[in-house]
């Protein structure tokens, strides 16, 4: 039976008392088990209860190399242990989880290093600098393997193709470049967008090349062929595209902008094939589930507007997660997803059950990117407040 509203009931000056009958059910309380009056109720989920309290770090291993902000971090396909985090102090580094001390600084950028990226085989890693550089660096042999220039414009992202040690970068310039860094002076760009490349990846396959722009355009590059898709117009994005993820059989790209919108195209044909509406704010961040096809698939959107939005092929939303601050960034954790956001925390929500699991305190400012080790072990986050911070999450494997 659902409980009255103070509106069904009439009240006057007099006073109004109970008797027996008045009674439903009795009930033993025990006082001690009563909480503090100054203790404030969850209504957030399953978490620690202290979430909300000044001062809670949940995490196991903080970083403290950089002198600045941190942008960007991401974790070794192949080594457990090993993250690579960049940010606003021109410095990139490689540490190792739960051991303090070890530190690799990637040397030699002029600016921001605003992306990081492993090949798929962990020998590489390509670090991306506002500066218009991308430095290689070589995983066994700790050391610099090239430096690819010619960009002329500073890097936004970076990739590697998903079987080749190929390097791809979208420019602030409107341009992207691909590089083989065993012929470090080569040099393949591909125009056609009109603004900054914000977004991009290579498909899972390999075949193919996603580009996302502030010019609200898509483009779908196909390396066989050379043939370009330009996904555009009034049944697509109004504003420029913030993110892309593409599903592990490379059929589909879902795609979100600053407009609130979210979109996904067929791969194939460059058509628009469902548009999902519910964001009232930039869309931020967007992933695939890692196993999600052509025929069954699974997303995860998060934006401004404070929320994270599970969607899924037969029912379009499955359900809406609610924040305390805009949704930066995010990524599949199993059947978890984890939120990272403006005030620095890391919500971990349940996206079968639409639950939080877990939230995660440490940072003090806005996370700004989080990536999880190759063993699901541990989630590592970085963020304005200089820091980067490792939070154990085997438990949501």
């Amino acid at each position: 039976m659902n409980a009255p509203s103070p509106n069904d009931y009439e009240y006057n000056d007099e006073e109004t008392f109970l008797d027996e009958s008045d009674i439903i059910n009795e009930y033993d309380v025990d006082v001690e088990e009563l909480p503090d009056a100054d203790e404030e109720g969850d209504s957030h989920g399953d978490d620690d209860g202290d979430d909300d309290s000044e001062g809670v770090d949940h995490s196991i291993h903080i970083f403290t190399g950089h002198t600045g902000e941190l942008y960007t971090a991401v974790c070794s396909p192949t080594n457990a242990a090993l993250v690579a985090t960049g940010g606003g102090d021109d410095k990139g580094f490689l540490w190792k989880i739960s051991h303090g001390d070890w530190a690799f600084e990637l040397q030699g950028h002029q600016d921001s290093v605003s992306s990081l990226s492993f090949s798929a085989d962990g020998q590489f890693l390509a670090s991306g600098s506002l500066d218009g550089v991308v430095k290689v660096w070589d995983m066994a042999k700790g050391e610099l393997k090239c430096t690819l220039e010619g960009a002329d414009g500073g890097i936004v992202w970076v990739r590697w193709h998903p079987k080749r040690h190929l390097v791809l970068a979208g420019l602030e310039n409107s341009l992207v470049c691909m590089w083989d860094p065993d012929r470090a002076p080569y040099v393949d760009v591909l125009s056609g967008h009109a603004s900054s490349v914000t977004c991009g990846d290579f498909t899972p396959d390999g075949r193919k090349i996603c580009t996302g722009s502030d010019d609200a355009t898509l483009r779908i590059k196909d390396l066989e062929t050379s043939k370009v898709n330009v996904v555009k117009g009034h049944s697509y994005h109004s504003e420029g595209l913030t993110c892309l993820t593409i599903n592990s059989d490379s059929t589909l790209v879902l795609t979100g902008s600053t407009d609130g919108s979210v979109h996904v195209v067929n791969l194939s044909t460059g058509k628009v094939v469902s548009s999902l509406m519910e964001h009232s704010g930039s869309v931020e961040f967007a992933a695939f589930e890692p196993s999600s096809g052509r025929h069954s698939w699974k997303a995860a959107t998060g934006g401004l507007d404070k929320k994270l939005i599970i969607w899924d092929q037969y029912s379009s939303l499955r359900c809406i997660c609610y924040h305390e601050e805009g949704v930066t960034c995010l990524l599949w954790l199993s059947k978890y997803v984890a939120c990272g956001c403006l005030d620095g925390k890391i919500w971990i929500w349940d996206s079968l059950s639409g639950n939080c699991a877990r939230i995660f305190s440490g940072h003090s400012d806005a996370i700004q990117s989080i990536t999880a080790s190759s063993n699901g072990d541990f989630l590592v986050s970085v963020s304005l407040d200089g820091t980067a911070r490792v939070f154990e999450t085997a438990e949501f494997k």
